[in-house]
């Protein structure tokens, strides 16, 4: 009687498809860590004071001892480039963290409740909208020129509207859709509906959307700075650190590349952490 061949053993034969991330992800977040890194160990590394003056040492071209030089008042500029990184990365999240929470829920709440609560949610983000997000930043800061907390605010108040939109959209067709009909049927309360249907909807577009909104504020954080209207001397700011050297771009153009090239690369790192979607 010949051999039954044996099947106990079909995981030899079996490939698990593991989810990989998309290559613009991976280098998004690469990109976006070394950023972090820098900001966060940058200060300490480098040792020097981004304020501290040495006017007999002024637009010294990159050395061992300066490796990017110093600015017209012999400040550091890797020590200036360092803090400005770590402002401009912590208070540009922050400002977008801070958006996120009230615009998301309101945003869930418009298209939960609808009816009169959502058209006073919608005319208050139209009348938001129809406010350039600069220009509201700038009567927000004029309340306190130069003030951190007053900037951060103008932020919070300019992306809002951001989350709340997205929200909203993406909340409407879940809530009404079979899912969440044979959930209520079934007795299930609000609290099961936002964690099992419209968290697991809403997580990766908001992902998404606070990588460009985060981008967004280190945008306006730089172009205020750049103005004079944003963060005032001797604080370091991207910004204003680029009008700072301005002048001095042909004795010492490293001054003016080096924050230009650092919130390039901060906002490309942000923008790459859109991930790719195949389709089928």
């Amino acid at each position: 009687m010949s051999a039954v061949p044996s099947t106990l053993h079909p995981s030899a034969d079996i490939v698990i498809d593991r989810p990989r991330w998309p290559v613009r992800t991976v280098l998004g977040i690469t990109l976006l860590g070394l950023l972090a890194l820098f900001a966060l160990l940058g200060p300490w590394l480098v040792g020097a004071s981004p304020v501290v003056q040495d006017l007999r040492n002024t637009l010294a071209p990159p050395s061992a001892q300066h490796w990017l030089g110093t600015d017209v008042l012999g400040r550091s500029a890797l020590a200036r480039l360092a803090h400005a990184a770590q402002l401009s990365l912590g208070m540009a999240l922050l400002a977008a963290v801070s958006a996120a929470v009230p615009g998301t829920l309101l945003g869930v709440a418009a298209a939960w409740r609808g009816g009169r609560t959502e058209r006073a949610l919608l005319m208050l983000s139209d009348s938001v909208l129809a406010i350039p997000g600069l220009l509201l930043v700038l009567l927000i800061a004029a309340l306190a020129p130069g003030a951190l907390w007053a900037l951060y605010a103008g932020l919070s108040a300019a992306l809002w509207v951001e989350y709340f939109r997205l929200s909203r959209a993406v909340a409407r067709p879940v809530l009404a859709g079979d899912a969440v009909q044979a959930s209520r049927l079934l007795g299930f309360g609000r609290g099961y509906v936002l964690r099992r249907h419209l968290l697991p909807a809403l997580a990766p577009t908001l992902g998404t959307l606070l990588a460009f909104t985060t981008s967004q504020a280190v945008l306006a954080l730089a172009a205020l700075g750049f103005v004079g209207v944003g963060m005032q001397p001797p604080t370091p700011e991207l910004g204003l650190m680029m009008t700072e050297a301005m002048p001095y771009y042909e004795e010492a153009p490293w001054l003016i590349a080096a924050p230009t090239a650092l919130l390039v690369w901060l906002v490309a790192a942000m923008m790459l952490l859109n991930p790719d979607r195949e389709t089928a």
